[in-house]
Order: C-alpha cells, then structure tokens, then sequence
C-alpha cells in the first residue's frame, strides 16, 4: 500500500515533470523473478527505473537510512521505505556484501525483481566502469533468475554535484533483453565464472547506454580524481606561496 502511493505521488511527479522516454518496456516480464542490472549514473536512478515500471522493483539502501532519530529520520525511513529500497547494514566490507546477496536473493526467491548497480557506486564522470562480480552474478546463479540489463541515460545531467535546483529534461531508460545464465546454476562458488557473468552483463548495459567502458572500478576512479584534484590543489597553493615569496623578495630589494 505504502509502495503504491509512494509511486503514485512521487513517479507520477516525476514522470509529469521530466517526461523520461523508455525502450524495451515489453522485456520486463509481468511476473515472476528477474534481477535489473543498471549503470549509475545519478542518485534519482533509484525513483525514474521505478517510475516507468508497473511492477515494483527492489534495491538496497544502506540501513542508515532506515535508522535515523527524530521527526526527519522518521520520515527519512517511511521514504525509503515507500519507494522499495531495502536495508542493509555496511558497517562491515564483507558483511555487508554477504547481507546485500542474501538480501537480494530473498526478493527474487519470493518472486519480485530485484535492483541492482553492478558497478557498486555512481559514476564519477558518466563512464561505464568494470562491474563488481559479488553480487549481481552470486544471485543469478543462486537463483536461476533471468537478467535484464537496463540503461539509464543522462540522469547524470539533471542535478550534478553542487547543483541545488534540478534541471527539467528529459532522461532516457533503455531496458534490454534477459539473459539467461541457467547453464551456470549453482555455480556461484566460483570465481572465474562470476567474472564471465558480470562481464557480459556489462557489455550488454554498454551497448544499451553507448557509454564508454573503463576496465577499473568506479571507487577506484572516484580515488584517483580525488587524489588528482588534492595534488592540484596543493600545486596552486604551493605557486601561490612562491608568488608571494617573490614579490616580497622584489619589495626588499
């Protein structure tokens, strides 16, 4: 109940104000399991895949979320709640990872579609990048659910960082064909084959998306800008400390 009118207030905004044009609508199945592998481009990733779909869709959410004190904490978790995200606690690199698959298990067992970034965080830059092979494949081995790779397309552009008001425009979501990675059932024990897995997955997503593909992880680029931009800042305030030391020198003199 709380997820339909969440969805009937907050998709039907969404899709009022921006608009958001679909591909593929007819490739997710109207019941039964299936697991929806996006790219992540931006926060509202989250609220536009929901918004265009007719069945609910479940991602997880960190249990922060869900555990705030007080009147916005409070509704801070009725939110999240509402609009299907599901807690889990990654308090812990591994355990959480553990309780995310079994998380999501649970919802393609019980016969829902279950969310899910194959690359881990959003994109620092709108590039497609190596998909983390833990969960996406451990559950579509351990379940036999069909994948169905999804793009979204320049959501990024509507609210970039440190952009306070949103842009009204339109975003794209391009759905793809399921994958069926049966001939692999139960093998999610095995590493090589988790890898091949997310691969293909990641192809298919590229395709869909046209995004160019950078064979790293995305936390690991969000490091390396980081530590690209520290480097730079240092730079300037080392050249502007020389600056002043020189002209000082050329006032004495």
């Amino acid at each position: 109940m709380i997820y339909g009118a969440m969805k009937f207030s907050i998709g039907g905004g969404l899709k009022l104000a921006f608009r958001p044009w679909v591909e593929g609508l007819e490739n997710i199945p109207a019941q039964g399991p299936a697991i929806l592998a996006s790219n992540h481009l931006s926060f509202s990733d989250s609220f536009f895949l929901p918004a265009v779909l007719d069945r609910k869709v479940t991602f997880i959410a960190k249990s922060e979320y869900f555990t705030g004190s007080g009147v916005k904490g409070k509704l801070t978790a009725a939110f999240f709640k509402g609009v299907g995200q599901l807690p889990v606690d990654r308090s812990g690199a591994r355990g959480a990872g553990e309780a995310a698959i079994k998380a999501g298990i649970a919802v393609v067992e019980s016969g829902g579609l279950f969310g899910i970034y194959p690359e881990g965080t959003r994109s620092p830059d709108g590039r497609l990048y190596r998909g983390k092979p833990g969960g996406l494949a451990r559950v579509a081995l351990a379940t036999g659910a069909p994948v169905i790779p999804v793009a979204m397309i320049d959501t990024e552009k509507i609210q970039p960082p440190g952009q306070v008001v949103p842009k009204l425009m339109r975003p794209g979501i391009r759905i793809g064909k399921p994958l069926d990675f049966s001939r692999y059932h139960g093998m999610d024990g095995d590493r090589f084959i988790l890898r091949s897995v997310t691969d293909e997955v990641m192809y298919e997503i590229m395709k869909l998306s046209g995004q160019e593909y950078v064979d790293i992880y995305a936390t690991a680029a969000k490091r390396q800008i980081a530590d690209e931009a520290k480097h730079r800042a240092e730079a300037e305030k080392n050249a502007g400390a020389q600056k002043n030391t020189g002209g000082e020198s050329g006032t004495r003199g």
